[in-house]
């Protein structure tokens, strides 16, 4: 039997799939919008005053307009960190509060939908995709309920050589598998719609087979537990159209994806508990190891093609949080599962890679603009659409303040009254705020009995959580100004066109690495020698925004270091918990084993 929940009075509003009380929801989305405003307009105040003390002069006016529109994303990200770390760590069940839906999971059911898992492929490495379909599909074989799921490999890719390679390797697992086995190969002959349209070509062809899909990407690995699972809760919950599961990194041998994903990965499930405590039934979806409901996403998530031109017309690059608002106006719930588990993903392997994949999710997010009208969303749907935005508009505000700093000094006109104590004290408190979420996540995983264990140990994850934190610093500052100048050029009708991503530790050539990174470099140095030019203790202060510039081309080189990988992964730094205790899944999948 399902497991029992608690009885809702059929007065009370109620989600869509009955599970949650719609007041609760919205009295959540109160308090999180007033803590959010209190503390935005407490820092904007405190800015305010700060800045005009002398009077109001252009600098201190950029700085300001910088200020509010870089401060919202820190902001909500501290309260979410917060929320999370309170429900996981008070005597509430956090699970019950955040995903009620998931009670009434029957483990003991039978699979009754069916389910069509896909991975989209655009010039990737079709060894490595194939290899974690087989992986997925013999356990889901290995659980009773492999005839209810079909397996599908739709390419976009445009490399005669790669897709040579892919319709081979089909067309021998095929055989492996025996005759009948629901296993299909499409090559689509361009790229119409990226992703989403490679998406839509699968619902308009095979979707009407199918109760469910699960859309993979390239470097997506899900266990069947974790399937089944989620399958059984969408089964259980008609109304449910998109299940995103929580997605956590591999265990990797580069040294930047370790870091990385470690800093991810301790800070992840209090952000995600607090995001999905008021978020609610307008949740996340990330475009992949997500299940969706085919026919409500068929008829009611189709993407408009934007008016105009690229960058911001034409087909969306990002569209999966699009798609998620559509899904909620439709009638039906968008949820996230807030737990680890059974769901893995590839971080980039390098820097520039890291910058390469960021720079598509902005353009994508910016399109948004012109989709803030669309009618009949849900408001906290609208506002996730904004968010998306100012995730990637307070990246330049943040970057032009820099020097706007630098420049401040040499105001004489609107240094009167300035109170350094009053900034530095700003900018300490600010930076804290900025952090919470890593600090959350390592004070949950210290608070968890066993939580550091699955971390290596308390000596290697303090070590880790400490020293992640200075590479976070240092990786935001060449990250944060590939993408100001990415934004800088869209102005000007700059776009990017949609390819595959290198997912492999490898090393940066050192005139690679200067030829992609002069620019951060001489930003910093630029910037510093302001700041050093009327206070070297000013410059001393700052560094922690700075350094990240001056040091960007032997970061990228050293963090991709092969040596340096294997080092770290030798004695078992950064180490995540599927490296300590490895699912067998995830075991094969590194091996290379066959099944």
């Amino acid at each position: 039997m399902p497991a029992e929940s608690t009885p809702v009075s059929p007065r009370i509003a109620l989600t869509p799939t009955g599970t949650q009380s719609a007041e609760v929801l919205m009295l959540r989305r109160a308090i999180v919008a007033g803590l959010n405003i209190l503390l935005y307009f407490g820092l904007a105040f405190w800015a305010w005053s700060l800045l005009g003390a002398g009077g109001w002069t252009l600098v201190d006016i950029l700085l300001f307009i910088c200020f509010l529109l870089g401060t919202p994303w820190a902001v909500l990200g501290f309260w979410n960190a917060l929320i999370g770390l309170w429900l996981l760590h008070s005597n509430r069940d956090a699970m019950a509060d955040v995903a009620p839906f998931a009670a009434l999971d029957d483990p003991a059911a039978p699979i009754a939908l069916k389910t069509a898992i896909f991975m989209t492929l655009r010039n990737e490495d079709p060894t490595r995709a194939l290899h974690r379909m087989k992986l997925i599909k013999a356990e889901i074989d290995a659980s009773g309920f492999g005839e209810k799921f079909a397996y599908f490999l739709l390419s976009d890719t445009n490399k005669d050589d790669v897709a040579a390679i892919e319709a081979a390797g089909v067309a021998k697992w095929k055989a492996e598998a025996g005759e009948g086995a629901a296993i299909t190969y499409r090559r689509r002959e361009d790229n119409t719609g990226f992703k989403a349209g490679n998406v839509r070509d699968f619902l308009e062809n095979w979707g009407h087979a199918f109760d469910l899909m699960l859309p993979l990407d390239a470097d997506s690995l899900m266990d069947a537990k974790t399937i089944l699972h989620h399958v059984r809760i969408m089964q259980a919950n008609p109304k449910l159209g998109i299940l995103q599961s929580l997605v956590v990194g591999m265990p990797s041998r580069s040294a930047f994806a370790r870091i990385f994903q470690f800093g991810m990965r301790q800070g992840m499930r209090t952000y995600t508990m607090g995001q999905a405590w008021w978020v609610g039934d307008c949740g996340p979806f990330w475009g992949h190891n997500a299940l969706a409901r085919i026919a409500p996403f068929r008829d009611q998530c189709e993407l408009p093609v934007l008016p105009g031109e690229a960058p911001f017309g034409g087909h969306i690059l990002s569209h999966d949080q699009v798609e998620a608002t559509f899904m909620r106006r439709a009638g039906y719930e968008v949820r996230v599962m807030p737990e680890e588990g059974g769901s893995w993903e590839e971080n980039p392997p390098t820097l520039l890679e890291f910058m390469k994949r960021n720079t598509r999710w902005c353009q994508g997010n910016l399109q948004y603009f012109k989709l803030l009208n669309t009618p009949n969303l849900y408001p906290v749907s609208r506002f996730q659409l904004i968010w998306a935005i100012l995730m990637f508009l307070g990246i330049p505000a943040w970057t032009f303040m820099l020097p706007l700093a630098a420049l401040k000094p040499f105001d004489s006109e609107g240094l009167a009254g300035f109170s350094n104590c009053s900034a530095l004290t700003l900018y300490i408190l600010f930076t804290l705020m900025n952090l919470m979420p890593k600090i959350a996540g390592l004070i949950d995983i210290v608070l968890t009995p066993g939580g550091t264990a699955r971390y290596g140990g308390t000596p290697k994850f303090l070590f880790a959580g400490i020293t992640e934190i200075g590479f976070a610093w240092i990786l935001g500052a060449s990250d944060t100004f590939k993408t100001t100048v990415f934004i800088v050029g869209l102005i000007f009708g700059k776009s990017i066109t949609w390819g595959g991503q290198a997912r492999d530790a490898h090393g940066v050539p050192w005139d690679v690495a200067a030829q992609n990174l002069w620019p951060q470099t001489l930003f910093g140095v630029v910037v510093v020698g302001l700041m050093a030019a009327t206070s070297l203790e000013f410059a001393l202060w700052a560094l922690p925004l700075t350094f990240g510039f001056l040091i960007a081309i032997p970061f990228a080189v050293i963090s991709a270091d092969p040596g340096l990988g294997e080092t770290l992964v030798r004695n078992g730094l950064y180490a995540i918990p599927e490296e300590i205790e490895k699912p067998e899944i995830v075991l094969k999948a590194q091996l290379g084993e066959t099944v």
